[in-house]
């Protein structure tokens, strides 16, 4: 119905200290004729950057996100955060079309049971998708614009180092090129599995990988591994979604002769001493930062970010990331769901929380 939204109490999650996350009650801002209110059924949480806030392990000079409206600010104490919180619009206001209502809608917002924005800050999902699916969105996009900096080519070798989901989604929209062979790496067997069940060649452990190569490097005798792993810089395109920056030395002992590494994750404070020394003085590896927030400049005169969402939604049609889902918690319970991803992320995959 259009008109005056009523004001509402809404229940929103805050970090307020290194491995403390509380639940406040806060009045929803007063909402202009332009805007709807938004009651949330889930919101994923995001492993990667939401465990450094967790964890304290973000830059404190660093804005929250220069692009998403909802995000604006710098990392802090406390911080309301998440950017994946899919919702039904219950009310409208004075210029806002009738038909917005009770439509299934996306936005990039933190955690919160409901909100208030403009129609401008919405993406309708698609009648053929549920909410949980929608869910995954900011990270198929986040996937798509990876595989796109990357632009795989017909035969090439390529290495996915991390499972977790943007990794898996990266896996799944590589596993549609016409590649010689794509491998993937991740230190939990659970997502190992996941994986393979893609269809990526072979999914290993970190650490196997990295005894075999010093094996190699020793002269010492080799196991029964893929014939792929039997020396050093092998494959034409590397990409690091690992999170740990270390293992942008697996992925720069891997990586062939003038081949790419795309590195997609976000590090945080955390350090790590990068071999820069050895092979790859000279072997013209390029490494290419990726992040979501921009388009790349060669593509941007073609491309926007509308196009780029069409993109990663017809992505979400087919693959369905909804399956590796592990865990839903109740919001009242996110301290739970932040201590599972602390101290047993081995269990996990993605986790949501869900809104009654």
């Amino acid at each position: 119905m259009q008109g005056k939204i009523r004001v509402v109490i809404r229940k929103t999650l805050y970090f307020t200290a290194p491995r403390q996350v509380e639940l406040r009650e806060e009045s929803l801002p007063v909402p202009g004729a332009d805007d709807v209110l938004v009651e949330t059924i889930c919101s994923a949480i995001s492993a990667g950057t939401e465990m450094l806030i967790y964890q304290g392990r973000f830059p404190r000079d660093l804005e929250t996100d220069p692009v998403i409206s909802g995000l604006r600010g710098g990392f802090k104490y406390p911080v309301a955060y998440g950017y994946a919180s899919v919702g039904k619009v219950v009310e409208v206001g004075h210029n806002v079309e009738n038909g917005w209502m009770d439509k299934l809608v996306f936005s990039f917002q933190p955690h919160t049971t409901h909100f208030v924005t403009s129609i401008n800050n919405l993406f309708p999902v698609p009648d053929d998708l549920p909410a949980e699916t929608a869910c995954f969105l900011p990270n198929m996009e986040t996937a798509v614009n990876l595989v796109q900096d990357a632009a795989p080519i017909l035969g090439e070798r390529v290495l996915v180092l991390g499972q977790g989901v943007v990794g898996l989604l990266t896996a799944a929209l590589l596993k549609g090129f016409p590649l010689e062979s794509l491998v993937t790496f991740d230190r939990y067997e659970n997502r190992r599995k996941a994986s393979l069940a893609i269809g990526v060649n072979d999914s290993f452990h970190p650490e196997h990988i990295r005894q075999k190569l010093i094996n190699s490097a020793y002269g010492t005798e080799q196991s029964n591994l893929s014939p792929q792993f039997a020396y050093a810089q092998t494959f034409d395109l590397t990409f690091e979604l690992s999170g740990s920056p270390s293992a942008l030395n697996d992925a720069i002992a891997l990586t062939a002769f003038s081949g790419r590494i795309i590195v997609g994750s976000w590090y945080g404070d955390k350090e790590t001493s990068i071999d820069l020394g050895g092979v790859f003085h000279r072997s013209r590896i390029q490494l290419i930062s990726s992040q979501v927030s921009t388009i790349a400049p060669g593509l941007s005169g073609r491309w926007d970010k509308a196009r780029r969402f069409r993109v990663a939604w017809e992505a979400l049609k087919h693959i369905q990331p909804q399956k590796w889902i592990t865990h839903r918690f109740p919001i009242e319970e996110a301290q739970k769901a932040y201590q599972l991803l602390d101290e047993n992320p081995q269990e996990t995959i993605q986790v949501i929380f869900t809104h009654p």
